[in-house]
């Protein structure tokens, strides 16, 4: 019995002896793999950190670029805008300077000329006007023409004298010597046909007048309006 017990004993601590080896190679292996994990995490951390410094410098790269770039533009911007600019002030300049009338402009002799044109125009018009109204061998119908006539040629007039006024004020319009003369000369001939119309339609309708008159033996109204005996 005593020696079986003994076994017994014998076989419990190298049972025993066994389970610590077991245990011992469990936490040897247990502690390393923590220590493999640790060292694979900071290895991970590295490289990560290098690809975050590629990356970095890679945008310090371009964002120096970009400035770069950047000042090329507002310096290109700014030189253009400088030109610009004094370029500008001298094209307002040029303009302004535009804006005002030479005395060579205003004594041009052509302006005192189409203010008379126009003076007498309005003159010839109204002495014509009073005697056909008056004279009885004209119709109502007539007299509403004669009066569009008239019409038409103030209008015309009236347009004229403020293109001239145009012309030979300061600050009114943009224009060389040269094209205020010009201008002025267009004024004339328009100004001087219309004087030259109205004469000959005031010419014309004298001589339906005395025609009239005459026909119907009317020597007062001969007389009274036309002066003739």
């Amino acid at each position: 019995m005593a020696l079986i017990k003994v076994k017994a004993e014998r076989i419990k601590v190298k049972g025993m002896k066994k389970s610590m080896k077991i245990i011992i190679v469990a936490l040897a292996v247990a502690l390393m793999f923590p220590v493999a994990s640790k060292a694979q995490s900071i290895a991970d951390d590295l490289a990560q950190l290098a690809l975050d410094y590629q990356k970095l410098s890679g945008l310090k790269s371009i964002l120096k670029q970009m400035y770069t770039g950047y000042e090329v533009v507002t310096k290109g911007y700014n030189a253009v805008k400088d030109i610009s600019k004094g370029s500008f002030s001298l094209q307002e300049a040029f303009l302004d300077g535009l804006m005002i009338v030479s005395p060579i402009v205003r004594q041009y002799p052509r302006v005192a000329g189409i203010i008379n044109d126009q003076a007498m125009l309005i003159s010839e018009y109204k002495s014509a006007y009073s005697l056909f109204k008056n004279d009885p061998h004209f119709n109502p119908d007539e007299i509403g023409y004669m009066m569009d006539v008239y019409n038409n040629l103030i209008s015309s007039s009236l347009k004229n004298l403020n293109d001239l006024s145009m012309i030979i004020t300061d600050s009114k319009v943009r224009m060389s010597d040269a094209e205020r003369i010009r201008a002025i000369d267009r004024i004339y001939a328009d100004s001087h046909g219309q004087l030259t119309f109205l004469r000959q339609f005031n010419n014309q309708s004298y001589s339906v007048a005395l025609q009239r008159s005459e026909a119907a033996g009317d020597r007062q109204t001969l007389k009274t309006l036309y002066g003739i005996n």
